[in-house]
């Protein structure tokens, strides 16, 4: 079972949250906050897998509790579901270690989706805020911030999860074995100076690795 925590300061929301989620088989909701400061206090009772975490909230923000997350509980992962697209909302939620960042008006099924991916450890970014990532580095030239610090192996690994391929489906697509996927993945986040394939993703668009030749 996905034990999920869901951070909301509306209760209309995490209700209907609620419901979406413990429909599934395979989820469970274990817990509501209104803020940020109470998802942390709840997280080591409820010891969630995954936690939804809204941005601005009263108290505690999300960005702030996800940095306080990422400090006191690594291994939870922390799906951002929001209202706001702009780039003071998207970037410092990524860099603060967000595994992935939707917006509310996604589809139930790419939510359920979503949830599943972040519980795997993968990147999840609504096609809009990629876009805004995008956005954020339009006139970064290509070489600028480390582009020419990762091979091109590493290149072709970023770019695969940039489009959402787990470690499974690359290792097939680049003809090697899973472990040396996760392999170059480590690589790529001590050269991006990045703790996971979210921000990893995040770091590529930022330095414009992923503005050209990536795979469409």
């Amino acid at each position: 079972m996905i034990r999920v925590l869901i951070v909301d300061d509306h209760p209309v929301v995490r209700d209907g949250l609620r419901g979406v989620l413990d429909g599934e088989p395979d989820m469970t909701v274990v817990g509501e906050a209104g803020h940020g400061a109470e998802a942390l206090a709840r997280v080591g009772d409820a010891a969630p897998d995954v936690v939804l975490m809204d941005l601005r909230m009263p108290t505690m923000g999300g960005v702030e509790a996800i940095t306080a997350l990422r400090a006191t509980a690594p291994a939870v992962r922390v799906l951002v579901l929001t209202t706001f697209d702009t780039d003071r909302d998207v970037l410092p939620a990524i860099e603060a270690g967000a595994t992935g960042y939707l917006l509310k008006d996604v589809p139930r099924e790419e939510l359920l989706r979503a949830v599943r991916a972040a519980h795997r450890g993968e990147a999840v970014l609504s096609p809009a805020v990629a876009g805004r990532l995008m956005g954020q580095v339009r006139g970064v030239g290509r070489g600028e911030g480390g582009a020419d610090a990762l091979s091109a192996r590493e290149m072709e690994v970023l770019r695969l999860v940039a489009a959402g391929s787990t470690n499974r489906e690359a290792a097939r697509a680049l003809f090697i074995s899973e472990a040396t996927v996760k392999t170059h993945l480590l690589h790529i986040y001590a050269k991006l100076e990045v703790r996971d394939r979210a921000s990893a993703v995040a770091a590529g668009y930022q330095r414009g690795l992923l503005l050209t030749d990536a795979p469409e």
